[in-house]
């Protein structure tokens, strides 16, 4: 299964935000840049688990190229501080404990 990307923004005196396009109403924050990819990672299991549990399902994610050309998600691209790609997290692997 394709990733989801992740759009993070960083304005001066906040913290890092994430906003993730195909995963609607899927959201998180940072303080610090090397808690950006735990947080996307818990916020999305999390959004995924709200999916489940509603019955819903989740909607595929699209290619960058695609969601680059997306008109709603133009503005979020050119502000970007980066941008990454998240496995689902059906396709994670679990660690053994």
């Amino acid at each position: 299964m394709k990733p989801y990307i992740v759009i993070v923004h960083k304005d001066e005196h906040s913290a890092y935000g994430m906003s993730f396009p195909d995963a609607l109403g899927c959201f998180s924050a940072a303080d610090e840049i090397d808690d950006i990819f735990a947080m996307a990672s818990e916020a999305l299991a999390l959004w995924a688990e709200g999916m489940r549990e509603d019955g819903s399902a989740m909607p595929s994610p699209r290619l960058l190229s695609e969601l680059k050309a997306d008109p709603q998600w133009a503005d979020d691209f050119a502000d970007a501080a980066f941008i990454f790609a998240i496995d689902p997290p059906s396709s994670r692997r679990t660690q053994a404990a």
